[in-house]
């Protein structure tokens, strides 16, 4: 069997927006090295390893521990200063902000950086090489029959408008909602889902949203899903006809590449994560002031007022991504500091 050349950890066990990302790179990068993902989380047809396998495999030559989060950077300093494996450090970072004075010092130690956005690069104090996400097409692809997939989903028929993550202050849920009530009076076949789970933490943000909705007569068409399996989250942004990503805070922000690439026009805020980047304002979707409800709520009634211009920015936006955001560049671009790194001994 060939040497492992490269270890993706991934040490959380929901459903992130950083497993996404192991999730889908991973499968397109085996093709061009030797890599595995490592830690809980994943399933069974992402090429892995399981976690105290690492410590076993063949030292003669480097391998690369690939970074995501500041326990995946501490584990990899372990697993190199204390049990003395031949690991080459690499971190992606997302974040647009100053990082911790415990995060900083673990960077420093790191061999390599990559950072998701010219923004996420100006906050790490050392040199970096700017990858922007992408998105693997044939996995998001536009529906061939919206209306028997949102049948097997248990989808509602209508408009439907989708919003998914945690559902947390940070993602915007509450702006999403108070948006819904001052626009989908007027718009009565409109409904809006959320996916993503609400922790302990957020559980009574959550029940607060839910009694907006219901005091405002919206608890029918505005409903709150719930974690869902990875598979059906993909199918399920088929099934959509408008996207919205109304977060205050993001790191990158890859839910409107996947809506789009889904066929679906997305709606997301000026100077969140890569969203600018992301949104072709007025082709492919629509942008908005950051934490604006009315300006939120505005950006809904321009789509939703123009059903035929919504299903034609939906059909730009899949060109966008063909053209602009395929998961193979991103994947051959990470895959040149692997190698960039394995070279080094």
């Amino acid at each position: 069997m060939q040497d492992i050349e490269v270890l993706a950890p991934n040490l959380k066990h929901s459903l992130s927006g950083v497993t996404t990302t192991v999730i889908r790179l991973l499968p397109i990068q085996a093709k061009m090295i030797n890599i595995r993902a490592t830690g809980p989380g994943l399933s069974e047809n992402i090429p892995h390893i399981r976690l105290w396998k690492t410590l076993f495999l063949p030292n003669r030559k480097p391998i690369v521990w690939h970074a995501r989060r500041n326990t995946e950077m501490l584990m990899g300093l372990f697993l190199r200063s204390v049990f003395r494996r031949h690991y080459k450090l690499l971190f992606t970072s997302a974040a647009q902000r100053d990082h911790s004075e415990f995060t900083k010092k673990l960077i420093s130690k790191m061999d390599a950086l990559i950072a998701t956005t010219p923004q996420a690069a100006s906050f790490l104090e050392h040199p970096s090489k700017v990858i922007m996400h992408g998105v693997d097409t044939q996995i998001f692809h536009p529906a061939e029959d919206k209306e028997a997939l949102r049948a097997k989903l248990g989808l509602p028929t209508g408009t439907l408008i989708g919003c998914f993550g945690r559902i947390r202050p940070q993602k915007g849920v509450d702006l999403l909602v108070d948006a819904a009530i001052k626009v989908l009076p007027s718009f009565p076949d409109a409904k809006v889902v959320f996916t993503g789970n609400a922790t302990k933490e957020f559980e009574a943000f959550q029940r607060e949203q839910e009694t907006k909705l219901e005091q405002a007569g919206l608890a029918d068409r505005v409903r709150f899903l719930g974690e869902r399996p990875w598979e059906e989250i993909v199918e399920t942004y088929r099934a959509l006809d408008l996207f919205v990503a109304p977060a205050r805070h993001e790191g990158f922000g890859l839910t409107p590449l996947e809506a789009m690439a889904s066929g679906v026009p997305a709606i997301a805020c000026h100077g969140v994560g890569a969203f600018s980047a992301q949104i072709q304002d007025g082709v492919t979707g629509r942008l908005a002031e950051r934490d604006n409800v009315d300006a939120l709520a505005e950006a809904l009634q321009c789509m939703l007022s123009d059903p035929e211009k919504m299903a034609a920015a939906g059909t730009a936006a899949r060109q966008h991504i063909e053209q602009n955001f395929r998961i193979e560049g991103e994947a051959e671009e990470i895959v040149k500091v692997y190698r960039s790194l394995l070279a080094q001994d």
